[in-house]
């Protein structure tokens, strides 16, 4: 249900370059009854997908390891960042998508995946909503050596790390991608691996 108590008045684009940055001027009526006239910007650059792999034989977890401009200028000295396999859904299924970016990225083949939850990851400036996956993986799903797809840009080295390791690889530091700690620790909650 569509909140009536916030009337958009103006939308201003004021970036379309890579994604769409926009400015929103919109009148709020807060709790106490009075209408306050605010201003936000909010970048869309689509909806994602997300999958961590596991394997409940071996304890073992598929993540990657890349370039991330954002974190390289804001501390990250290297740039590097290890996630799991992710990336927008540019207009297809969710699950169509996170397969698609599976193989790309990681080599794996996978034909069933598991949604377990959606999630805003930066809501107070990002419009983008992120559908989580699992999968389960074995050798024998190992079609390519993966990395991604050089007309993208992509350089990406796929990594196979035993569970526990990836743990404390959250708690040394190691790991800081918000999407890739919240499924590492979904499938330790669930007993998974």
């Amino acid at each position: 249900m569509q909140n009536t108590n916030v009337h958009i008045e103006k939308t201003e684009i004021l970036s379309d370059n890579w994604y769409t940055l926009k400015k929103i001027t919109f009148n709020i009526l807060k709790k106490d009854g009075t209408t306050e006239t605010q201003s936000r910007e909010a970048y869309d650059r689509g909806n994602g997908a997300v999958i961590l792999l596991y394997n409940t034989s071996t304890k073992n977890v598929i993540l990657t390891k890349q370039f991330r401009m954002p974190t390289y200028i804001n501390g990250n000295t290297d740039g590097m960042l290890i996630e799991a396999c992710a990336g927008l859904l540019d207009n297809d299924h969710p699950e169509e998508c996170i397969k698609r970016e599976t193989e790309e990225e990681t080599g794996y083949k996978i034909s069933k995946v598991e949604k377990v939850f959606e999630a805003y990851m930066s809501p107070g400036s990002v419009t983008e909503i992120l559908h989580f996956f699992i999968a389960e993986y074995s050798s024998e799903m190992k079609i390519t050596n993966g990395g991604g797809l050089e007309e993208e840009g992509e350089d990406i080295e796929v990594l196979e790390i035993d569970i526990e390791k990836a743990l404390q690889m959250i708690d040394s530091g190691e790991i800081k991608d918000a999407k890739t700690i919240m499924l590492l620790q979904h499938v330790r909650l669930k007993n998974l691996v």
